[in-house]
């Protein structure tokens, strides 16, 4: 299929990675040259603005930020819905509200091209390694013509229905999960440092221990290395617990650890952290205690 990649971060480019080797003929979009040329290294084919993407895409799947940024890079003024054939599919696969995604689709569906609500899950390495997990909603013929995208970048997909709408339901809980999980395993790992526990120990320790979690084991090792190159960023948490809370707010239902969670990352941003890796929001613990990091 010619399917086109929207956003070639550390999820898109893994995508677009993948269906490349799938066998696909990949367009990737991204403002960074540096993203660009390893698509074009890998035998893919790049675009610095969704409306330089390549005429007749079978398929565009959408790796930005958030609703908004979905909405330009298909409906704004350097769009790429004038680079989709008649009767395409868009996986939209930005983490956004249920309303913003249903809305999307309804869009879409006036220029006769279908939506899966399809957010995503699992790393860099599993994008890159085409074994994401999918959490998807959308019509029966939408996910027919998706199928060979989904094959090439997932190793799970879900279908969770037929209404665009229920996959982003389904990631906003998994979002409220990972990043509870994240400022968790920060804050404990600051208590340890700060008791005096050697770190690399003490992560060798609760990883074989019950107190572990995925993010614990994945997101650690960054704190450990020094590295705040942003896998996924505090900023994204900012975003992704604000739309936890804000979905909440809207259905009057007490969220009190996706709260503390958020204002966590909150305090990591403010304090100019906001690029980092979303583990550093253990920098808040390292000011206000002020423990030495690895």
């Amino acid at each position: 299929m010619r399917v086109g990649v929207i956003g070639l971060g550390s999820m898109g480019m893994g995508a677009a990675l993948s269906l490349l080797h799938a066998g696909h003929d990949v367009a990737g979009c991204d403002p960074r040259a540096e993203a660009r040329a390893e698509l074009e290294q890998a035998g893919g084919h790049s675009a610095g603005a969704a409306a330089d993407l390549p005429d007749g895409l079978e398929a565009c799947v959408v790796f930005v930020v958030n609703a908004a940024q979905a909405t330009d890079v298909l409906f704004g003024e350097a769009g790429c819905l004038p680079r989709l054939a008649p009767g395409a599919v868009v996986l939209c696969c930005t983490t956004m509200a249920p309303e913003a995604a249903r809305a999307m689709a309804g869009r879409l569906a006036e220029f006769q091209i279908m939506m899966l609500d399809a957010p995503v899950s699992g790393g860099a390495g599993a994008a890159r390694a085409g074994t994401m997990t999918v959490m998807a909603s959308g019509s029966p013929a939408a996910f027919e013509l998706a199928q060979p995208v989904l094959d090439g970048m997932a190793g799970k997909v879900w279908r969770l229905g037929d209404e665009p709408g229920i996959g982003s339901t389904v990631k906003m809980v998994n979002q409220l999960l990972a990043g509870v999980h994240i400022a968790t395993a920060a804050e404990a790992m600051a208590l340890g440092i700060r008791a005096g526990a050697d770190p690399q120990t003490l992560f060798d320790v609760i990883s074989t221990s019950a107190g572990s979690s995925w993010m614990f084991q994945n997101r650690v090792p960054h704190i450990l290395a020094g590295d705040d190159t942003p896998l996924s960023s505090v900023n994204i948490f900012v975003k992704d617990l604000g739309i936890v809370l804000d979905q909440a707010r809207a259905l009057t239902f007490p969220l009190p650890m996706a709260s503390a969670a958020h204002q966590l990352f909150l305090a990591a941003a403010a304090a100019g952290h906001g690029g980092r890796d979303d583990a550093f929001v253990i920098r808040f613990w390292e000011r206000l205690a002020g423990i030495e990091l690895p």
